[in-house]
């Protein structure tokens, strides 16, 4: 009886992860394998993004009968964002992983399956995630929420892209700003239970961003203004170029699968010799190699990477959203001040 019991509720929590529709199936299978021999299953779900956050609630045993709603995020930066919004209270995981490239991913059967689980998708929205459209097409009565609407749209100006809205406005704090109040209104109308919850943690983490922003702005306020340049890979700083008073040089619009173009490494070249640009960097989740050619060839320094698309373990240089923006920024500085020596 002892291990009946106890195959009873690991069926209970095998449950929650599985499709309604094979439920009743695994259930009469575990109670049919309690005859033979005892069975020890442990379920744990997973999250990715703000690691140190995310691991600790991905850890915890809900309390009895308590179903926490299952979050899914397109990528590790929002889902950071998401888990400081929802705290304990439900568990948020990434659909790419850390380090992963997310404009041309390409969803495995296993994401399929863990989308037509959640109970609420965020992305991005804006083309970031070229695949959505496709990937929400296999999934069945799954709610999403689009954290840019309401973000006001900069344009990309070059290239094929030229005209597109540029997908990368969580680069901007005050965007920011606008992507933690979509969050909480979507989790609120999702989990009205935990609202009051929700509407804390988002009040307080608005209010972090709002003092980063602020130290950001002193930091780069320490570099004339006329040497002010942010060049990169990918134009992934245009809302923070905007933002920061910034001037904004990079050799693709948005991240593909091919490497720079000889016209793009040109013209990168040419604008770095032009305005005497001391340091070129590139993004985390791309090569380098291209940017490091327009180093060896301008004399330039290639000052090393920034943190965009994804984040970085616990041991990186960008475990959070508050920790990409503070690492991006102080290279950056870093770099140009360093070349005044």
């Amino acid at each position: 009886m002892k291990n009946l019991n106890g195959l009873r509720q690991q069926s209970n929590s095998l449950q929650r992860s599985l499709s309604r529709d094979s439920r009743g199936l695994i259930a009469l299978l575990l109670l049919f394998g309690s005859a033979c021999s005892p069975v020890e299953t442990t379920v744990t779900p997973t999250a990715v993004g703000s690691t140190q956050n995310l691991s600790k609630n991905s850890n915890q045993n809900p309390a009895p009968n308590q179903d926490k709603k299952v979050i899914l995020t397109t990528f590790t930066v929002i889902a950071d964002m998401a888990q400081q919004v929802a705290g304990d209270r439900a568990i948020i995981q990434s659909l790419t992983k850390i380090g992963a490239e997310v404009h041309g991913y390409e969803p495995t059967p296993s994401d399929l399956q863990r989308g037509q689980q959640a109970d609420l998708i965020l992305d991005n929205g804006l083309n970031l995630e070229r695949w959505a459209e496709k990937f929400y097409g296999n999934l069945q009565n799954v709610p999403r929420v689009t954290l840019s609407q309401g973000v006001e749209v900069v344009n990309i100006t070059q290239d094929e892209a030229a005209g597109k809205a540029n997908p990368h406005a969580w680069m901007s704090p005050k965007a920011a700003l606008i992507y933690v109040e979509n969050i909480r209104k979507a989790l609120v109308d999702l989990d009205p239970t935990n609202a009051s919850s929700y509407n804390t943690n988002a009040a307080n983490y608005s209010e972090k961003i709002k003092n980063l922003d602020q130290k950001l702005r002193e930091t780069i306020a320490t570099v004339p203004p006329e040497k002010r340049f942010i060049v990169s890979c990918e134009g992934a700083f245009s809302y923070l170029a905007k933002d920061y008073g910034l001037k904004e040089l990079y050799l693709w619009a948005v991240n593909s699968d091919q490497q720079a173009t000889p016209r793009q490494i040109q013209n990168v070249i040419e604008q770095v010799k032009s305005q005497q640009i001391p340091v070129v960097f590139c993004e985390s989740t791309v090569s380098a190699d291209a940017q490091k050619q327009v180093a060896r060839e301008t004399g330039a320094k290639f000052a090393g990477v920034f943190y965009v698309d994804s984040l970085t373990t616990p041991e990186g240089a960008a475990p959070t959203y508050l920790d990409l923006l503070t690492y991006n920024i102080n290279t950056l500085v870093k770099g140009l001040k360093n070349s005044e020596q």
